[in-house]
């Protein structure tokens, strides 16, 4: 029974405090099913790990999309909360074997299209200052790749600055803070794309795809808007397909570095993804960096919460600001000066917000 009651708390946190003023559904459900003691033993048949609202709630979300739970998906078309939460407890005490099998192999993903606009002009900024005129791009943690589509957006930030493909369809707005803009160099060519996860989406695949949009909240203001955000940035990744590695970001990291032709620049990517991975697999990330960049540079481009990347300077700002640092740090053995680490600005909400802050330098190669 304790466990029970932990989850009971557990739900009701989250309809009181998360849900709260985001999503009225998930609000309802959420503290109804932290009231329903047969549903919360539905839910306990999940593993630990897994039995989060967030999961269990994009589950039966899945299920509601998939046509499976239709008296689910009728009250969150309608935006009825009371129907809803009694949905939602019977399709856990009538599925209860189909919302384990979906929570059991699912996270939770929150793939945001923002992520470009720290992410062009940082990878940019590490080819120049290589010479790269071709770059391979690693992202860890990818989720579904959606990172590795850089080039082949539309960024265009508040001052009026624009980066990427003038012809795509999808289209990032970014506002630009403290008054200095974004690097206007190009992105070199894309030669390779490369994303490493222990549980990588293939939005090739109808399954995976949908899974995307389960984990939509049914009722966000701007559901319909990221909703079309995500189908455009879905069509995107699958026109160029990335090369997905399963399996742990650290563990794989040499062997996507490989992968990377010798005359292309490797450009390894993490967007608030080493937060998940304990101190000492982050240092051995940063190893496994310097051990490829002995016949070559490598670069790895970062946005992470202050102090979370290894290395990256803070510029003064605490731990839990509420912003992230965008950092750059380029690898090269053979150089004179082998290694250059720099937080090139901050960001916030999760890149839709840039502070660039660093000084444009005059030099083609080096720094």
């Amino acid at each position: 029974m304790s466990g029970t009651r932990a989850l009971a708390r557990m739900y009701r946190r989250f309809g009181e405090v998360d849900a709260a003023g985001e999503s009225p559904l998930y609000e309802r459900v959420a503290v109804a099913l932290s009231g329903a003691e047969e549903a919360l033993r539905a839910i306990g048949a999940v593993p630990a790990r897994r039995r989060n609202p967030r999961v269990i709630l994009a589950a039966l979300h899945d299920l509601a999309l998939a046509g499976r739970a239709p008296a689910l998906a009728a009250s969150y078309a309608v935006g009825d909360g009371d129907a809803a939460a009694a949905a939602a407890i019977d399709t856990l005490l009538r599925m209860t074997d189909a919302v384990v099998a979906v929570a059991v192999r699912r996270k939770v993903r929150t793939d945001e299209t923002g992520r470009h606009a720290v992410l062009y002009p940082a990878i940019a900024e590490a080819a120049r200052r290589t010479g790269a005129s071709a770059v391979g791009l690693i992202d860890a943690d990818c989720s579904a790749g959606f990172n590795l589509t850089v080039d082949r957006v539309r960024v265009t930030y508040g001052d009026g600055v624009s980066l990427g493909d003038p012809f795509s369809p999808v289209r990032i707005p970014a506002s630009i803070v403290a008054g200095r803009s974004v690097p206007t160099r190009a992105m070199p060519r894309v030669v390779t794309r490369i994303g490493i996860d222990t549980e990588p989406l293939d939005v090739t695949d109808p399954d995976d795809a949908g899974w995307l949009r389960a984990c939509l909240w049914p009722d966000r203001p701007d559901r319909v808007e990221r909703l079309a955000g995500l189908e455009a940035e879905t069509a995107l990744t699958a026109k160029a397909a990335p090369l997905l590695l399963r399996g742990d970001a650290v563990r794989m990291l040499p062997d996507a570095l490989a992968r990377v032709p010798a005359d292309a620049l490797p450009v390894v990517t993490t967007t608030w993804a080493l937060s998940r991975f304990p101190p000492e697999s982050r240092l051995r990330f940063l190893h496994h960096l310097h051990e490829a960049a002995t016949g070559r540079p490598v670069a790895w481009v970062s946005a992470e919460g202050v102090g979370v990347a290894p290395t990256i300077p803070t510029l003064g700002d605490r731990r839990a600001s509420g912003h992230s640092i965008i950092g750059l740090v380029v690898l090269d053995r053979s150089a004179p000066r082998p290694v250059t680490v720099e937080a090139l600005g901050r960001c916030w909400s999760r890149g839709r917000v840039v502070a660039w802050t660093a000084t444009p330098r005059n030099t083609d190669h080096g720094s």
